[in-house]
């Protein structure tokens, strides 16, 4: 059985011989859309494929632990976490050059920076974590 792709014919598209393929044709033919109720289920929350989401503070009072708080409270605890980092470093900056002096203050601007960024990044990579964990257990409670 071998597939010929003018079909015999000019133009044509077929099996040689008028042989028919091996398995059967999907609905509405090749080349076109199938037919509705075909095709994959739609995912959790819909057509959309994205699960329904609660508010924030619905989740976080969900007893049940069937929604999760962690994706909203992320973005707040990361702007918290940034604000006291540089306040902190601006605090220790002001104490550097009004107690310690210009040369000690140059040195806790600069290398105080440096570890600002440092802890910003470390921040940043904990939630992250944090959020990716909560994203797979979303995902592993969703295909249950």
């Amino acid at each position: 059985m071998s597939y010929d792709p003018a079909g015999g014919q000019p133009g044509g598209q077929g099996w040689q011989g008028g042989q028919q393929p091996p398995y059967p044709p999907p609905p509405g033919g090749y080349g076109q859309q199938p037919p509705a109720g075909w095709g994959p289920p739609p995912g959790p929350g819909g057509p959309s494929g994205s699960p329904a989401q609660k508010s924030f503070f619905s989740a976080l009072f969900d007893f049940t632990f069937d929604s999760f708080a962690t994706p909203g409270l992320i973005r707040i605890l990361y702007i918290i976490g940034t604000v006291l980092i540089v306040l902190g470093w601006l605090g220790y900056v002001v104490i550097g050059f009004s107690a310690l002096g210009a040369a000690a203050g140059i040195g806790i601007l600069i290398f105080g920076a440096i570890f600002a960024l440092f802890a910003i990044a470390l921040l940043r990579v904990s939630l992250e974590f944090y959020y990716a964990v909560v994203r797979m257990s979303e995902d592993i409670h969703n295909r249950r």
